[in-house]
């Protein structure tokens, strides 16, 4: 142990209700000079122990929780009985091989996230005590589940925040090939692991596909967000009569076109182009559809943002609401932890209003199981959706 941090007075209660966050405001000093991601103590204003966490002076969260177990030793058998507990959780359904292996502070290992595609495993390391102990994790995992590779997808935004470098690559075994494809439900798909968002492709959506997929028999389906197509692959074998995927980026329509094939839908329009303006042009030429799937990426990843999210989420509802059919449905999510379940149905509530048109919820939607909800830690609830169908006019 590196050393202690001593709280504020009367600032112990979330770390005793197990929260495994410690920003700085709840902090009086850190008795150490030990470098960031290094563990250390928590201790009260009075000196008694609480947990054991790492450290980093450079982020907002100064200490992040391993063990509120005084005894328990932060160690290698520490780190594989951590990703062991973790991976035994995980229950795939028949024809699926892609998954989340570890869920950060949800499987209680902080700062880390670990998917399984396929025969691959791609990591991320978000925090500086994980990225201490990248090589370490990595060389337990190869043991645990022998895969063919482990490739670091360590460029999100958020370890700058953290003091960290932006970096991919191959941290052992082989190198994954350019594209991987993994299975899904039976569905299939080329999966772009080196350079695609998140790491390659949108896991927490699985369940959601297919619940999604029931309202596509015969219906003319808007697939907006679309990225590489998944939830229009899985319109497409529920006998859809038709799918557009729109998307502001080429490449993962390419990538789209590519999946639809593989799976033997019929073939599917792609439109490349900012979603706002394209659903405001299909409004304008009186354009109709049965189903409509909104799956934008976070707008807002902080506090300060979350006044423009709201308007975007309002505007992006508003318009698909206008597009829909009478007795169409509206598949709409927000992936921003920032917009709680509650003010999420607000917002939608205020777009039916603005488009005139009055709608249900009839499907709650939610991430899939392998990103599970720590109950002393809500902030893993991120994904929240609702299926809504429209009424007639």
């Amino acid at each position: 142990m590196d050393g202690r941090t001593v709280l504020k007075r009367d600032r112990e209660k979330p770390v005793q209700q197990r929260h495994p966050w410690i920003f700085s405001g709840a902090i009086d000093r850190v008795e150490s000079d030990a470098p960031n991601g290094a563990l250390v103590q928590v201790v009260d204003y009075q000196g008694n122990y609480l947990a054991t966490g790492y450290l980093n002076r450079r982020s907002q969260i100064v200490v992040r929780l391993l063990t509120w177990d005084v005894d328990e030793q932060v160690d290698t058998a520490f780190w594989q009985r951590r990703l062991e507990q973790a991976i035994a959780a995980r229950t795939l359904p028949a024809g699926t091989d892609a998954c989340r292996l570890v869920y950060a502070e949800a499987d209680r290992l902080p700062g880390l996230v670990v998917d399984r595609y396929g025969d691959w495993l791609v990591m991320q390391c978000l925090t500086a005590g994980m990225a201490s102990r990248r090589d370490e994790i990595a060389g337990l995992l190869a043991e645990l589940l022998s895969p063919a590779g482990i490739y670091a997808r360590d460029d999100a935004d958020v370890r700058r925040q953290e003091g960290l470098a932006l970096e991919t690559g191959p941290l052992w075994g082989a190198e994954p090939p350019d594209l991987v494809e993994i299975e899904e439900h039976g569905h299939r798909f080329l999966v772009d692991v080196k350079r695609g968002q998140k790491t390659g492709f949108y896991l927490d959506q699985r369940e959601n596909r297919r619940a999604t997929a029931a309202y596509c028999e015969g219906a003319r389906v808007l697939n907006a967000f679309s990225y590489t197509g998944a939830f229009g692959v899985y319109a497409g074998r529920a006998g859809a009569a038709s799918v557009i995927n729109v998307d502001s980026s080429a490449q993962a329509l390419t990538l789209a076109q590519e999946n639809v094939a593989l799976n033997g839908c019929q073939p599917q329009e792609m439109v490349v182009g900012d979603v706002f303006q394209v659903l405001r042009r299909y409004r304008d030429e009186s354009r109709e559809f049965d189903v409509i799937v909104l799956d934008p990426p976070k707008f807002a990843v902080s506090q300060a943002q979350l006044v423009g999210a709201t308007r975007g989420y309002k505007d992006i509802n508003m318009l698909a609401l206008q597009l829909l059919r009478p007795g169409g449905f509206l598949v709409t999510f927000s992936c921003s932890g920032r917009v709680t379940a509650d003010l999420f149905q607000k917002i939608v509530f205020g777009a039916s209003l603005d488009a005139g048109r009055e709608a249900q919820i009839v499907e709650y939607l939610r991430q899939a199981p392998d990103h599970p909800v720590l109950l002393t830690f809500p902030e893993s609830a991120y994904l929240k959706g609702f299926v809504c169908r429209v009424a007639d006019r």
